[in-house]
């Protein structure tokens, strides 16, 4: 039995993936949602606080991501 791959944090290729954007984009993307969190830069951002700020649902993010 495999337990399903579970994760909390988002990179830059998930946004890549998501947004299709590109890669630079997606680093530009998160590092702007840091400032705006008010995040120090050695912290994550979770895939929840990335929903939020995109206005994305989170039910349509996580299978892009997880698959």
């Amino acid at each position: 039995m495999k337990i399903g791959q579970k994760r909390v944090c988002i990179y830059p290729k998930d946004v890549q993936i998501i947004t299709g954007k590109s890669y630079r984009y997606s680093r530009l993307l998160l590092t702007e949602i840091k400032k705006n969190l008010n995040k120090q830069e050695h912290q994550f951002i979770s895939i929840e606080e990335f929903c939020l700020y995109t206005g994305l649902k989170l039910e349509e993010v996580l299978p892009l991501i997880v698959g």
